[in-house]
């Protein structure tokens, strides 16, 4: 969770590192995954330290507009540092009681939502979550878990370096070394 500036920087820079941007600042045509992801981070900044209620309503709205361009629906702290979008062509939605952690690589057409009591997932870092992925209820995914394109995941993932596909999805392998493994 974002609380200061300083934290701030390290967010901004763990996802700009993810996407693999050399650059300092993103291009004014193309770089939308990019674009949304340092508004998000900015959305969360204010949103969490109250500081300054213009640049919190600001980055509110262009938060929700740039989602509604998009098609996301990723709320203010879910994901930890290090996050990827990797196509701007959308349909990810998360709710927002899910807590994912640092290095999620995710698709677009991503669901992760609640089960009928109203649980949601745990997820772990370093999680490659493939196109088209349906992950949800009172689960735990562990660290450097990847999920396949389509899989739908409703009972916890405990194993590190899995991989998990299929529906409903099921254990394929486990991998030691997880080529996604980021610090």
């Amino acid at each position: 969770m974002i609380k200061d500036k300083k934290e701030l920087k390290r967010y901004l820079e763990a996802d700009k590192k993810a996407l693999k941007k050399m650059y300092n600042h993103p291009r004014v045509f193309g770089d939308e995954e990019w674009k949304y992801e340092i508004c998000l981070r900015k959305y969360e900044y204010y949103y969490n330290t109250k500081s300054n209620k213009i640049m919190y309503a600001w980055y509110k709205w262009l938060h929700h507009r740039l989602g509604m361009k998009y098609s996301f629906s990723i709320p203010a702290n879910v994901f930890g540092a290090g996050l990827r979008i990797n196509h701007i062509c959308g349909g990810i939605i998360i709710n927002p009681n899910c807590k994912i952690g640092d290095w999620c690589d995710i698709h677009q057409g991503v669901n992760i939502g609640q089960s009928i009591d109203g649980k949601c997932p745990e997820i772990g870092s370093n999680v490659y979550i493939g196109p088209g992925a349906k992950i949800f209820g009172n689960i735990c995914i562990a660290d450097d878990v990847m999920i396949g394109a389509n899989a739908v995941v409703t009972k916890s993932i405990y194993e590190k370096g899995a991989v998990v596909g299929g529906v409903p999805a099921k254990l394929i392998s486990v991998n030691e070394k997880n080529p996604l493994h980021r610090e």
